[in-house]
């Protein structure tokens, strides 16, 4: 029968110890790490302006908002990001979207307008090409996108329009 001499069992067992309370730190950081801010959407307070026509001809004001013939400027509401508010104003006709202005975005600095500069506009693109909400978001600006998003959503859901 052989022994293991003390100063080497010593070594592995504190390797052990070590490498099993590596791992346990490891994991309880992973299930730590929280990848959301917030889960609710802001609640739509924009301004609405124009008229929506029913389907009998009709003209009502826009707090009605009874069909998708929507014609008028919706400013949607200001979705807060992390680097600053997003905020969007939709001009539609008949219910079409005929342009997007944006009202509010992150400029604090200049990496923000430099982000922008090159996001906002394929943002109001394909805004104009989907007619929706529903648009692909702009790589490296998630959270200009994100913004982008809710107040357009906002705008829409005030016109009455899906």
């Amino acid at each position: 029968m052989t022994t293991v001499p003390p100063a080497r069992f010593d070594r592995g067992a504190r390797r052990i110890a070590l490498w099993g309370l590596t791992t346990v730190s490891t994991v309880v950081l992973l299930f730590s790490y929280r990848t959301s801010t917030s889960s609710t959407m802001p609640a739509a307070t924009g301004t609405t302006t124009g008229t929506t026509t029913s389907a009998a001809g009709a003209t009502t004001s826009a707090a009605a908002k009874t069909s998708s013939t929507y014609t008028g400027t919706v400013t949607g509401t200001a979705a807060d990001t992390r680097w600053g508010p997003v905020q969007v104003k939709v001009t539609l006709a008949a219910g079409k979207i005929t342009a997007v202005d944006v009202v509010q975005e992150p400029d604090s600095n200049g990496r923000d307008q430099e982000i922008n500069a090159d996001a906002v506009p394929q943002l109001v693109s394909e805004t104009l090409s989907a007619q929706s909400a529903q648009i692909d978001m702009v790589s490296g600006a998630t959270y200009t996108s994100d913004g982008y998003v809710t107040s357009l959503q906002s705008a829409l859901d005030q016109a009455g329009v899906a």
